[in-house]
């Protein structure tokens, strides 16, 4: 009975849209282009297909827009849709204690076999060991070079010659140090936007109006998805970046940006305003 209602009101959401956009006379790519959205993205919200959307929170940022662009009121679309999602998780309380109790045997089940695995690859890793080998030993006081010796095993320059300064070892990284990359943008027109780095952080995301401007840090590559990329200008760590052709016939973008500002096409996605 939940899954009929949540299959109502989740249909009821798109017919609304639907019947919203046709009553502006506008079409689907028509809606699509005004939002700077996929067409796909704007088939699904009137087809109720919420979860090719992605997170909760950017199906509920998709709605507003929509319903906003096409006279709908976004609260009510907001409530059914929270209403929907409420309905769709189920209730644990009902769950046949025969069922319960089969579960938590599985759980044994698995502990034990973990425990087995684990004791099996100790074993193993003791085995290996104490395998019988040469192992080193540290060189006595009277045997280890002094310090003129070492001042004298070093070779001199002869006569006329140039002596070049020994080079320095590179400095190492911090261990856990991750490179980062700065990113700016400036906005001509507004653009939809959103940027992630290479460690799954967002760092940017949403409308960005005309003449804002933005700075970004983060992990390259960066991944960035432009909803009107002839109206952003990027620059990565100072340097233009251009993407060129990868700039689809719609006006949008996906690109991929390594630490060297080389720029490459990403996989497209349905979500997140693609």
């Amino acid at each position: 009975m939940m899954a009929e209602a949540d299959g109502g009101e989740r249909h009821g959401i798109g017919v609304r849209l639907r019947a919203a956009r046709e009553k502006r006379g506008l079409t689907l790519l028509q809606a699509a282009e005004r939002l700077h959205l996929d067409a796909r993205t704007v088939q699904a919200l009137e087809a109720g297909d919420f979860a090719a959307l992605g997170a909760d929170v950017y199906v509920r940022g998709h709605l507003r827009r929509y319903a906003e662009a096409v006279g709908e009121s976004p609260e009510e679309l907001q409530q059914l849709y929270t209403e929907s999602a409420r309905a769709a998780r189920p209730d644990l309380t009902r769950i046949p204690r025969a069922e319960a109790a089969e579960k938590r045997g599985s759980r044994v089940l698995l502990s034990a076999l973990l425990l087995v695995v684990g004791c099996a690859v100790a074993g193993a890793l003791w085995w290996l060991l104490t395998l019988p080998g040469e192992k080193a030993h540290p060189l006595p006081a009277d045997h280890r070079p002094s310090a003129d010796a070492a001042q004298a095993a070093t070779p001199t320059a002869e006569a006329g010659s140039t002596v070049k300064p020994p080079t320095s070892a590179p400095r190492p990284l911090t261990p856990g140090a991750t490179p980062q990359a700065r990113l700016d943008l400036n906005f001509s027109a507004p653009s939809w936007v959103e940027i992630s780095d290479a460690e799954g952080r967002h760092l940017l995301h949403g409308l960005i109006e005309r003449g804002s401007t933005r700075t970004l840090t983060g992990s390259p590559p960066l991944l960035v998805v432009l909803g009107n990329a002839p109206a952003v200008t990027l620059r990565l760590d100072g340097q233009p970046v251009s993407p060129g052709p990868l700039v689809r016939r719609d006006g949008s973008a996906h690109l991929l940006i390594d630490a060297t500002g080389r720029v490459s096409a990403a996989a497209p996605r349905l979500a997140h305003g693609d």
